[in-house]
């Protein structure tokens, strides 16, 4: 069994190459539930959701989230009531468009918690209507949210952060609210401990792994066996591919680079992969304490995932 601990996009992308490397019902994958949101009465999951939709080959390839094909009917008809909501009323919020067909996972999945399921199970339930070979776990079932310190507001949710305000802010603190009472998901220990190999994926390092290493067991579980545990590094030659990761290093005071990345994992991970791009700075990965490993990582393709995937299997 091979486990990794995911995040969103870029997870996805590179679970999607893995399977075509190793057998799907092989692979665990435990997943970033931090960034959940309830709205409009409805159980969001982002991050379960995108890796859902992509190993099922339904996901929207140009956003890299959401499905192909998508319509917004619902939210464009729920416009028509946001200038009538009250202030600090969230009932007419469009800013985090829900599409038409996504709509019915998160009422699946909210009416299934309703009657007492655990997410997990529900999860299982969602991955197997989708035809998704591997196995999804969330990192907890209890909750826990990102909240980013920002200059006018101060704490701010998740999604305030990265939708509505396309993590456009600086960011001067991040914190994992409950994440110190948090348990780990069922079978999420278990699948640390009994895998040949666990992967953490090129995800964010502060707001995508960052939640999961929080809960309690999950960290001591992959320190425990950091000689197996490989990385691959979200940040190529200074940059992330997408999203906020190397603005949040660098406001973080971390440096924002593979050597940012070692550091932040070096504790966990004994092994990082980098970028050719950053290939002069493998020396510096290795003065961190983490032994570098140099090979393409930008995942452009179902091939170069693939080769990607290959690479962290034999690193």
């Amino acid at each position: 069994m091979i486990t990794v601990l995911a995040g969103g996009v870029g997870a996805a992308r590179y679970l999607a190459g893995l399977v075509q490397v190793v057998p799907p019902d092989d692979i665990t994958a435990v997943v970033n539930t931090a960034d959940d949101v309830w709205l409009h009465g409805l159980r969001i999951c982002p991050d379960l959701d995108t890796v859902t939709y992509t190993l099922a080959g339904a996901v929207d390839a140009e956003r890299g989230w959401g499905l192909a094909g998508e319509t917004w009917r619902a939210v464009e008809a729920l416009a028509r009531y946001t200038p009538v909501a009250p202030a600090g009323s969230v009932a007419g919020t469009t800013w985090f468009r829900l599409g038409d067909a996504d709509l019915a996972t998160h009422l699946y999945r909210t009416a299934r918690l309703a009657e007492g399921a655990g997410l997990a199970r529900v999860t299982a339930e969602v991955t197997r209507a989708w035809g998704v070979g591997p196995r999804l776990l969330p990192m907890t079932e209890d909750p826990v949210e990102t909240r980013l310190t920002v200059a006018e507001e101060g704490e701010i949710g998740f999604q305030e952060y990265f939708v509505h305000r396309r993590h456009d802010e600086a960011v001067s603190a991040v914190r994992f609210a409950g994440a110190d009472r948090s348990h780990p998901g069922p079978g999420v220990l278990d699948a640390l401990a009994e895998a040949e190999r666990v992967v953490i994926a090129p995800s964010n390092p502060i707001v995508s792994i960052g939640p999961v290493v929080a809960v309690p067991g999950v960290s001591e579980a992959l320190a425990a066996r950091r000689a197996d545990v490989v990385a691959v590094s979200p940040i190529v030659a200074g940059a992330a591919l997408r999203g906020p990761a190397d603005r949040l290093l660098r406001g973080l005071g971390h440096e924002a680079s593979v050597v940012g990345v070692a550091r932040l994992y070096t504790a966990v991970a004994g092994t990082l992969v980098l970028d050719q791009a950053d290939a002069a700075l493998a020396g510096d990965v290795e003065a961190a304490g983490v032994r570098p490993v140099v090979a393409p990582t930008v995942m452009s393709g179902p091939a170069e995932a693939a080769a990607l995937a290959r690479t962290t299997l034999v690193a």
